[in-house]
């Protein structure tokens, strides 16, 4: 049995998501010890063992420790099987990360999975962002993917849902075309005026335009009711994207500005793909080869290489001007 130290480096749940992923993959068994050890709140949160339900459920595994707050897990898996499976995180909990630690192993057998809670919260992508900017990257290697956005949910109340749908997919290696110039926005509400989501795109629209010349295609999905109230606004341009999260009290044009200049910063840096997306693209490198670049090497994605060597998938990293990731 593999021990992982769930401390080590960035420390954080990422390495639960990765490690019960890496382990269906490989068929090995593992124990995660130190579980989230220096954060504020240490050991495992809803969301976390939302996600490893969700690897579990696609291999059989069998696991210990999955309460909350436990700092301690074993993850025994079985073989991977296609499964159309249901997953709640419990109120807000983060539905992009739940279907970023499922996805690597349902690639190879095909499957769905039905995801509550929060579709757009704090320090997760939204699923926006799955679906215009980690998403494409995947499909262009060769994989079948829908994303279907079935409530919208915000914290703290969480009551979003979304459906991924994969077909068994042979990836090709991963690789981002340097001209992709594609330019978008999703600007998304529940439980408000349709002219927050309208503000939103405005402001973001208008801001890329004047400052980079960028013409977005502008989606608004704007919910009427639902269990949340709040907004967001997804950006990007090729493989960039950029999130803003709306709030009491903050205006709809300065959500908008904010998505808005985060990712034009991101445009401004080296590299084809932002600094998030480097990360989250790791697994998929790791596994199927390829390369990409991006402009800094993040906490997040020296954890990642760290945790895909431990399991024998080395991905060679060098820092030049940009930092390149291949394999």
């Amino acid at each position: 049995m593999l021990t992982i130290d769930g401390s080590h480096l960035e420390g954080g749940g990422g390495i639960i998501r990765m490690a019960v992923a890496l382990s269906a993959l490989s068929a090995t068994p593992i124990r995660v010890i130190g579980i989230r050890q220096n954060r504020p709140n240490p050991g495992l949160a809803p969301q976390h063992i939302a996600a490893v339900l969700a690897v579990a459920g696609i291999c059989d595994a069998e696991c210990t420790g999955l309460s909350q707050g436990s700092g301690e897990i074993t993850f025994t898996p079985g073989r991977v099987r296609r499964t159309d499976m249901r997953i709640e995180t419990g109120t807000a909990g983060s539905i992009p990360l739940v279907i970023q630690a499922w996805l690597p192993a349902a690639l190879t057998t095909g499957g769905s999975i039905t995801v509550s809670g929060g579709t757009e919260v704090a320090w997760s992508p939204s699923i926006d962002y799955l679906d215009r900017v980690f998403a494409p990257v995947l499909r262009r290697a060769g994989v079948s993917l829908e994303v279907e956005v079935m409530e919208r949910g915000y914290y703290p109340e969480g009551g979003g849902m979304a459906r991924v749908r994969v077909g068994v997919s042979r990836l090709l290696q991963i690789a981002i075309p340097a001209e992709e110039d594609s330019c978008g926005l999703v600007s998304a509400s529940a439980g408000l005026p349709v002219h927050v989501a309208e503000r939103q795109a405005a402001a973001a629209r208008e801001l890329l335009e004047a400052q980079a010349g960028l013409r977005c295609t502008v989606e608004i999905d704007s919910r009427g009711r639902g269990l949340s109230v709040g907004s967001s606004i997804t950006v990007w341009k090729g493989a960039k994207g950029a999130v803003a999260l709306g709030r009491r009290g903050l205006p709809a044009e300065e959500v908008g500005q904010a998505a808005a200049r985060a990712l034009l910063e991101e445009c401004r840096r080296p590299g084809l793909v932002d600094v998030h997306l480097a990360d989250q693209l790791l697994i998929y490198l790791a596994c199927y080869g390829g390369e990409y670049t991006t402009h800094t090497l993040s906490m997040h994605a020296k954890t990642a290489c760290w945790l895909l060597e431990s399991f024998g998938y080395p991905v060679r990293c060098r820092e030049n001007e940009a930092v390149e990731f291949s394999a």
